[in-house]
C-alpha cells in the first residue's frame, strides 16, 4: 500500500497548480518531501488521473532503451523522463543506463532472477558466423556492438602506446575511455580481460602513485645521463639532490619504467710482440692510489667510423680514475702517445713522480717514449705477455666510455665523432659521479681532497 492516498497526493498537487507555493514551500506545508511534490506535479501535468494508476512493474527491453534514448535525445534529467513516462521510480532510470552500459540490450531484458549472465567468447562467435538472414533484431544489434567495439579497441590502443603491446594499466585505461560510447561486457569481450580484472586494476591504478615524483626525477637522471647510470649511481646522485632512497627501491622503480644502463663491449689490443725494451710489472694490480699524480694507466682504443679508423690514447689517474690527459689520431702512431705526455706533464707538480703503467704494446717498448718517461722521473711499468688483468683499470675505463658514447650514437663524420669524444670526457671527468668516489665525479673528487688537506 502507498504511503500516500491519492486524495492526499492530489490535494498536495491542486495546492501547488493554485500559485499558492513553490515545491519547498508545499512540501513544508504538508510535511513531505521537496522530491515528492515535484515527482506528483510532473506526472499529473504529463497524465492527469492515470499517474496516480501504478505502473507496470516489468518493462521489456525495447521499452526500456526507447526510454533511454528519449532522455539522452531531448537532455531531460531522469525525473523529467520519469514524469512523462509515467514511471513511477525515477532511479530506476539510472539502473537502466548502468546496464546498457555494461551489457547492452540482452542486460536491460527484464530476468527473473540475478544479474544478467556474461556473454562468452564462444557465443559471440557463433554469432559472427551466423547468416543477416537468419538473425533476429537483439542479435542484430548485439553483432553490430562487438564490430564496432572490435574496431575502436585497437585504434585507441595504438593511439596510447604504438610501441608495443599494452600491460595491464594501460588496457584498463583504453576499456574506461571506450566505456563512454561502448558496453562494458562487449569491450571486455574484445579485450579478452575478466570483469574482475578489469575493476581490480582499476581500483590499482586509481590509488595515488607515493613514487611519483620518485620516478620524475629517476627518468630525468637517466635521460641527462643519456642512459649510462645504471640504479647504483642513479642511487647515488638522487641522495646527491637529497632524496633518499634504498637502493634496491631505486632498482624496483627503474625496472618498473624500463630503463636499463648499457651493456659493455670489447676493447682493441694494441699488442704486436717485442719490438723493442719491456718494463717490469711494478704496478702489480694494485690499482689504488692515495694521491692524485702518484699512479697512472694508459693504453690506446681504436674506434671504426664509416670504415675509417680513429684511435685514442689516454692517461687515466688511478686515485680518481680522471683523464689527465689524451691525444686522439687517426693511426696509433708514437707521435701520439708522446703528444699525449707532453700534456699530462703539464698536470704535474715539481715534487709529483708517478708511475705510469701499460701494457707491452710496441709504442710503450720504444726508446723515445722510455726516454721521455725518464727525463721527466716517471717510473715505467708494464703488464705482463698475455695477460689484461694487469691493465684491468683502463680496459674497465674503455669498456665505459663505448658504452655510454661510441655504441650508442651514429657518426656521419669523424670530426664529428672527435668533437662528440672531447664532449664525452669532459662529461665523465666534470658531471659522472662514481658510487667509489662518494658519490663524486672525478674533478670533484680531487677538488675536494685537496681541499681537505
Amino acid at each position: 500500500m502507498s504511503k500516500y492516498s491519492k486524495e492526499f497526493k492530489l490535494a498536495v498537487i491542486q495546492h501547488y497548480l493554485s500559485g499558492r507555493g513553490g515545491f519547498k514551500t508545499v512540501a513544508d506545508r504538508y510535511g513531505v518531501k521537496y522530491a515528492y511534490v515535484r515527482k506528483w506535479v510532473h506526472a499529473f501535468e504529463a497524465h492527469g488521473q492515470k499517474s496516480f494508476i501504478k505502473g507496470c512493474a516489468k518493462y521489456s527491453g525495447a521499452f526500456k532503451l526507447s526510454v533511454l534514448r528519449y532522455m539522452e535525445q531531448h537532455q531531460l534529467s531522469i525525473n523529467q523522463t520519469a514524469a512523462h513516462f509515467n514511471i513511477p521510480a525515477p532511479s530506476s532510470l539510472l539502473v537502466w543506463r548502468r546496464l546498457y552500459n555494461e551489457g547492452g540490450i540482452t542486460a536491460l531484458e527484464p530476468k527473473p532472477k540475478g544479474r544478467p549472465p556474461m556473454s562468452k567468447p564462444s557465443d559471440i562467435k557463433a554469432l559472427l558466423a551466423k547468416p543477416l538472414s537468419s538473425l533476429t533484431h537483439e542479435e542484430l544489434l548485439r553483432k553490430a556492438q562487438y564490430l564496432e567495439v572490435e574496431n575502436a579497441y585497437p585504434k585507441k590502443a595504438r593511439s596510447l602506446n604504438p610501441a608495443k603491446a599494452l600491460g595491464k594499466q594501460e588496457q584498463v585505461q583504453v576499456i574506461t575511455e571506450l566505456r563512454q560510447h561502448h558496453p562494458l561486457q562487449v569491450i571486455l569481450l574484445v579485450a579478452q580481460m575478466p570483469k574482475s580484472v578489469y575493476y581490480y586494476w582499476r581500483a590499482a591504478s586509481s590509488k595515488a602513485d607515493s613514487y611519483r615524483d620518485a620516478k620524475d626525477r629517476i627518468t630525468q637522471i637517466f635521460n641527462t645521463h643519456q642512459g649510462r647510470y645504471g640504479y647504483r649511481r642513479v642511487h647515488l646522485e638522487l641522495r646527491n639532490q637529497q632524496q633518499y632512497l634504498n637502493h634496491k627501491t631505486v632498482q624496483k622503480l627503474m625496472t618498473q619504467l624500463g630503463l636499463r644502463s648499457m651493456v659493455r663491449p670489447k676493447r682493441y689490443r694494441s699488442y704486436m710482440g717485442s719490438v723493442g725494451k719491456a718494463a717490469p710489472n711494478l704496478l702489480e694490480c694494485n690499482f689504488v692510489a692515495s694521491r692524485p699524480n702518484q699512479k697512472w694507466a694508459t693504453d690506446i682504443t681504436e674506434f671504426n667510423i664509416r670504415g675509417e679508423k680513429v684511435y685514442l690514447s689516454p692517461i687515466l689517474d688511478l686515485y680518481n680514475q680522471e683523464i689527465v690527459a689524451y691525444e686522439i689520431g687517426d693511426q696509433p702512431q708514437l707521435s701520439m702517445v708522446t703528444t699525449m705526455l707532453t700534456k699530462a706533464f703539464k698536470h704535474l707538480q715539481q715534487a709529483d713522480k708517478p708511475m705510469l703503467h701499460s701494457d707491452q704494446g710496441w709504442q710503450y717498448q720504444m726508446g723515445f717514449y722510455q726516454q721521455a718517461l725518464h727525463k721527466q722521473g716517471v717510473t715505467q711499468s708494464m703488464s705482463r705477455k698475455g695477460n689484461c688483468l694487469d691493465n684491468a683499470v683502463m680496459e674497465n675505463w674503455f669498456g665505459i666510455m663505448k658504452t655510454e658514447f661510441f655504441y650508442q650514437k651514429k657518426f656521419e663524420t669523424i670530426e664529428s665523432f672527435k668533437q662528440g669524444l672531447h664532449e664525452y670526457i669532459h662529461y665523465y671527468n666534470h658531471d659522472r659521479i662514481k658510487q667509489k668516489l662518494k658519490g663524486l665525479s672525478p674533478v670533484n673528487y680531487r677538488t675536494q681532497s685537496l681541499v681537505l688537506t
